[in-house]
């Protein structure tokens, strides 16, 4: 027996997905994670899948890990002991920050800026200065920051970031501060933004420096800790780290740069969501991904998903290539409540895992969208294999007085606040969709994570979707994806010119460069040279403007042709984006230059299951709710029953270890080789 298996660590369960090499036969499990050490959890959740295989540690060929780690720490405002260096004059970056007020404000007098993740009194000044060419203005004072370093330390500093005008061009002052702190405070954890982000804006740089320092205790301590255990019992695995990239990378480069770890989780299920779009046939797809706490979208468009280089962890902003994805808060656990004009909102706040919802019996009070789903029949007594008990007339009875206050049954109230959740999530489909000029309903919508099921028709009647894949244990898909992801670094540099007068010879000479790091190090990852993989990609802006957009330079072209292709392609892709475009009209300016290294790796063979033959029956029925026609007597289905290409009308409900799938009167289920669920709207 040889077993990949792969863990996604989430703040509530850790998911476990299991793949036999020789076989392709899929284990999937769920454990209980462990905040104070997910290394522990982890480890919990090897052991656990190789009991269900029948397996031992000498059975596991690799691990493949993704976590909400870094993303916890930033959302849980875990701030203590972090310090800033920067050039002396600009002592006050992080408190200006940007002059634009977030949407929904109206404006400033309304808005409070986040706490920032620096207090001023731990921001130090150190004299020495590039300029935007990396032409030396000023050297750089050691003793200066060797003093400002000792300051900070002596101040509760544990982490210090190092963000220097202009280090994009010419890092050599901030590498050299990196040495400094490094020989004279060996127990400080220190990031360069030389190395996190070399490209120009300096807040963005700074922001994106802080946050990977910020997150570098928990993410090196723990993947640490994960892999000596793993060496102890399993001995000199690969053990591999997912990145916001959608690639994975050793255990050991993720924790030097554990900012490219932010959205792991969610980027792992953009992959699976992908692999099992294919083999069920089809190309263009909305993945929706609902959890407890939030629903995470995204598109894809010929299984291609779409990447963006900047994002934001709450309110911070953080710049490192990652897959666009979009998130909203709306999930299994997102509370009801009425607002101070008497309407019924959900959201964004959640009961969490503690207390969790009233059904779950933990000293819950508020209602939440759990609660309304079992009020409604709609959801089993028990999730997870039984392992979670669920009250239902506690559920109920937090309905019924919530629905006296809005003189409303507790039927209507519940059917109301399903509804709710589900349109707040197609606001975030609209976002990747119509606001980019794509029609949602030419897609086929993915739906996944523990609550997907529950939502998925509700969501695709508002958006005229008529296809909705259901995977195979849709609450562990993200650990899937993991098993169909390949090793990936990012790499950028900024080159600032215009087309009327660019040095051709100057950016292939920076795009070769790029390249070259990136041969280097994926071939580091012990991947073969013909399994390498190299795609260019240009940030590129009429002159004048302050942001840029996207350009893929195709696998064919080099030289001068590729050079041509960015400069011309460019305004085709402006106005794909924006609705407009200036060709011939004003001048093109070139202001990244990035290079995305691949190494493809070998992925587990998933075989079609024939042996499904004998059609299921369902094994009970039970009460459920819907607005439009009532409570009916709804057929139950266990899913590992289904036969393939069993078709079921609705009403239907199709339960699994894992999730629910509600499937309504005007919708048809079916379930393909793959153990993929097909639900279609009748005509």
């Amino acid at each position: 027996m040889g077993l990949r298996i792969a863990i996604d660590t989430g703040g509530t369960f850790t998911d476990v997905v299991a793949i036999d090499e020789g076989t392709g036969a899929i284990t999937a499990v769920k454990t209980p994670s462990t905040p104070g050490d997910p290394s522990i959890g982890l480890l919990e959740g090897v052991r656990k899948a190789l009991a269900e295989v029948g397996g031992a540690d000498s059975d596991v060929r690799m691990l493949l890990h993704g976590s909400t780690v870094a993303t916890n720490a930033v959302l849980e405002h875990k701030f203590a002991g972090l310090g800033l260096l920067v050039t002396r004059g600009f002592r006050h970056m992080i408190e200006i920050a940007r002059q634009s007020v977030p949407d929904g404000y109206g404006n400033s007098f309304f808005w409070v800026k986040p706490p920032r993740l620096v207090p001023l009194h731990l921001v130090r000044e150190v004299p020495g200065r590039m300029a935007f060419d990396g032409s030396e203005l000023e050297p750089l004072d050691e003793e200066a920051v060797i003093e400002a370093a000792r300051e900070l330390v002596e101040d509760g500093a544990r982490c210090i970031g190092v963000c220097l005008l202009h280090s994009y061009a010419n890092a050599a002052h901030e590498q050299r501060v990196g040495e400094l702190l490094k020989a004279n405070f060996p127990d400080v954890f220190v990031s360069l933004s030389s190395v996190v982000l070399p490209e120009y804006r300096e807040y963005e740089r700074a922001m994106t420096t802080l946050v990977d320092v910020l997150v570098k205790p928990y993410c090196k301590t723990y993947l640490q800790s994960a892999a000596d255990r793993i060496r102890a019992q399993a001995g000199n695995i690969p053990f591999l780290i997912m990145q916001s990239n959608g690639g994975v990378v050793k255990h050991s480069t993720a924790g030097d740069r554990p900012v490219t770890m932010l959205l792991s989780g969610p980027a792992a299920g953009i992959l699976g969501s992908i692999h099992m779009a294919e083999l069920a046939g089809y190309r263009d797809i909305l993945t929706i991904d609902v959890g407890g706490t939030s629903t995470d979208v995204a598109i894809i468009e010929d299984l291609k998903p779409s990447y963006t280089s900047a994002s934001m962890v709450e309110s911070y902003p953080v710049k490192t290539p990652m897959l666009d994805i979009v998130t909203v808060g709306s999930g299994g656990g997102s509370i009801a409540w009425v607002d101070a004009y008497g309407q019924l909102k959900v959201g964004p706040q959640s009961a969490g895992a503690d207390p969790g919802p009233i059904c779950y019996g933990r000293g819950g009070t508020q209602p939440t969208v759990t609660d309304a789903a079992i009020t409604l029949g709609r959801l089993p007594t028990a999730l997870v294999g039984g392992s979670i008990k669920l009250d239902a007339e506690a559920a109920r009875a937090a309905y019924v007085a919530f629905g006296r206050n809005l003189d409303m049954t507790a039927e209507e109230v519940a059917a109301g606040v399903l509804e709710i959740a589900a349109v707040n999530q197609v606001f975030g489909i609209r976002q990747v969709t119509t606001t980019r000029g794509r029609n949602p309903s030419a897609f086929a919508m993915v739906s996944f994570g523990g609550a997907g099921g529950l939502f998925a028709t509700e969501v695709a009647d508002f958006l005229d979707i008529r296809t909705i894949i259901s995977p195979p244990n849709p609450g562990n898909l993200c650990a899937l994806g993991l098993h169909v992801s390949d090793v990936r670094r990012d790499y950028i540099r900024t080159l600032v010119c215009q087309q009327s007068t660019a040095d051709t010879g100057e950016i292939l000479k920076a795009w070769d460069e790029l390249a070259a790091s990136g041969v280097a190090d994926i071939s580091a990852e012990n991947i073969p040279a013909e399994r390498i993989q190299i795609r260019r990609i240009a940030d590129v802006r009429y002159f004048g403007e302050g942001h840029e957009v996207q350009v893929d330079i195709p696998a064919d072209l080099s030289g001068e042709q590729a050079i041509a292709h960015m400069w011309k392609d460019f305004h085709r892709v402006h106005d794909q984006t924006f609705g407009f475009h200036y060709e011939g009209k004003q001048d093109v300016e070139l202001v990244n230059l990035r290079v995305q290294a691949i190494g493809v790796q070998h992925r587990p063979s998933l075989k079609p299951n024939a042996t499904r033959q004998e059609v299921a029956q369902p094994f009970a029925t039970r009460k459920a709710y819907w607005r439009q026609s009532g409570w009916v007597d709804c057929p139950l289905y266990r899913r590992n029953e289904l036969a393939t290409d069993q078709s079921v009308q609705g009403p239907a409900i199709v339960e699994e270890y894992g999730s629910t799938v509600v499937v309504p009167d005007r919708w048809r289920v079916r379930t393909d080789a793959y153990g993929n669920l097909i639900l279609e709207k009748n005509v």
